[in-house]
């Protein structure tokens, strides 16, 4: 393991657009702690978003794993373009021709994958600790410690969307044809969820069946990782409760998501190794 990931890495400390970008992706990470610096008044409104509870412990576990997923795009572009860099530069042949077999070539770029989701993870966690030390108004251990699991689910989000591109680099060989896949898939099950809210929504007792649906799609198993955290803040909820609205939603990390990630996952990696196996190089 540690040897084929010498090798990526290797290739991309030779690789200027993939250190760049990965450079404004944790720069963008360790942006979110400015947030905690937005403060202005307007006369008696003042506004100070950490004041807003949005550092407290344990919300701040599931709201900047949210905010860091939506970055998720810049790593993205590095996936493809370190597989697409193999087509160009033709270095997947002379690493074949060298020795490494297909599936140590997979597993390279997979553990290149998990490397870059691992890295990120802790990157966010030790930041969203920190903030909280700090904002916190709650700073006991069990608080601290509990929601942990959206750290998991943020690992587990990253681990399948890169997946995800992995496969498509190696599908399209090219890195702008592979994020327009990338698209291209995300517009299918848009339409393909209207389809079904179209269809079953009609009947409100067929309602239950659209998210038992959408719930095997790829992008949108990967989105219910991690649901919204803004409806979950106090201050939202006040002013839901003050115009007569409630929020009934579960916010918590479903574990039959994460084995759905977990399926998509292996079947991208799989799919992956398969076709580069097919494939005359």
């Amino acid at each position: 393991m540690l040897r084929l990931l010498t090798i990526e890495f290797h290739k991309l400390k030779h690789n200027t657009a993939s250190k760049v970008l990965s450079i404004i992706y944790f720069g963008l990470l360790t942006s979110i702690t400015l947030i905690a610096a937005i403060k202005f008044d307007i006369g008696p409104i003042k506004f100070h978003l950490a004041e807003m509870g949005i550092f407290n412990f344990p919300y701040i576990w599931h709201f900047n794993t949210y905010m860091a997923a939506i970055l998720k795009f810049f790593l993205l572009l590095v996936i493809v373009s370190m597989m697409s860099n193999e087509y160009s530069y033709k270095t997947l042949k002379q690493n074949l021709i060298d020795g490494l077999s297909k599936k140590e070539f997979i597993l390279s770029k997979f553990y290149a994958v998990i490397a870059f989701a691992l890295i990120s993870t802790i990157f966010v966690f030790v930041v969203s600790l920190i903030l909280g030390l700090i904002y916190s108004d709650y700073n006991e251990f069990a608080i601290i410690t509990s929601d942990l699991d959206y750290i998991l689910a943020f690992f587990v989000k990253l681990v399948g969307f890169f997946s995800f591109g992995l496969f498509l680099g190696i599908l399209v060989k090219r890195s702008a044809f592979a994020i327009g896949a990338m698209f291209v898939w995300y517009f299918i099950e848009a339409i393909s969820k209207l389809i079904c809210y179209w269809q079953f929504n009609e009947n409100p007792t067929n309602a239950p069946k659209t998210d038992t649906i959408l719930q095997f799609f790829p992008l949108e198993s990967l989105s219910n990782l991690i649901k919204e955290p803004f409806s979950r803040l106090g201050a939202v909820k006040s002013v839901a409760n003050q115009i007569g609205e409630t929020f009934t939603k579960s916010y918590t990390v479903d574990f039959s998501t994460i084995f759905i990630v977990c399926i998509w996952t292996f079947i991208f990696i799989y799919l992956s190794f398969a076709l580069l196996k097919k494939r005359d190089l």
